[in-house]
């Protein structure tokens, strides 16, 4: 099982108020970043929707218990963040998807380091590292009908970088890519 760049997938028909879930945990989980960030963070929200061992409505992906920030749903958001926010929420509703994200429904706060195995790192993005479980007990990846192979038109395939290439590695080395994601921000 590996994690392809989808980039498009089949664009969702959501409520005002699923659309206000996707919006939500975009903005809370990707501490208000780049768009880049926003994206990664809505196309895990997306890919949980899609599999079949998470809920398949967005606002009871959102909602789950110990899933995404405390508050995620309540906490007010800033009115001049609104636009851009819900402007990448259109867009993950419309099929777009971070590339490097593909299938992945995981992610935690880069710089973070945890001794699971199983933990295989595909992006980061927004302040958080991107990954899929693999091996035993690990959730099924979302259906490869749910995906459109074509990559998005609006976002140009980005380069191998120095940190993609480490991001395969076992989980231990997440600081090391956390570092390399940094290292051009600062």
């Amino acid at each position: 099982m590996t994690t392809g760049s989808i980039g498009r997938a089949t664009p969702v028909a959501a409520t005002p108020a699923e659309r206000e879930c996707l919006a939500r945990a975009m903005y809370f989980e990707s501490n208000r970043s780049d768009e880049e960030g926003l994206l990664a963070v809505g196309t895990v929200v997306m890919n949980r929707v899609d599999a079949t061992t998470y809920p398949n409505r967005i606002c009871d992906v959102v909602g789950q218990p110990r899933q995404f920030a405390t508050g995620v749903l309540t906490k007010p958001m800033r009115a001049q963040d609104r636009p851009r926010i819900e402007q990448v929420a259109d867009a993950v509703l419309a099929g777009e998807r971070h590339p490097q994200v593909g299938r992945a429904m995981f992610f935690h706060t880069a710089g973070r380091r945890y001794p699971y195995g199983n933990m295989h790192y595909v992006a980061l993005a927004g302040g958080n590292a991107f990954y899929e479980k693999r091996g035993r007990g690990a959730p099924e990846p979302v259906p490869a009908a749910a995906t459109v192979a074509a990559a998005s038109p609006t976002r140009p395939e980005r380069e191998i970088t120095a940190a993609q290439t480490i991001l395969n590695e076992p989980a231990r080395n997440i600081c090391r890519v956390a570092a390399l994601g940094m290292a051009g921000h600062g």
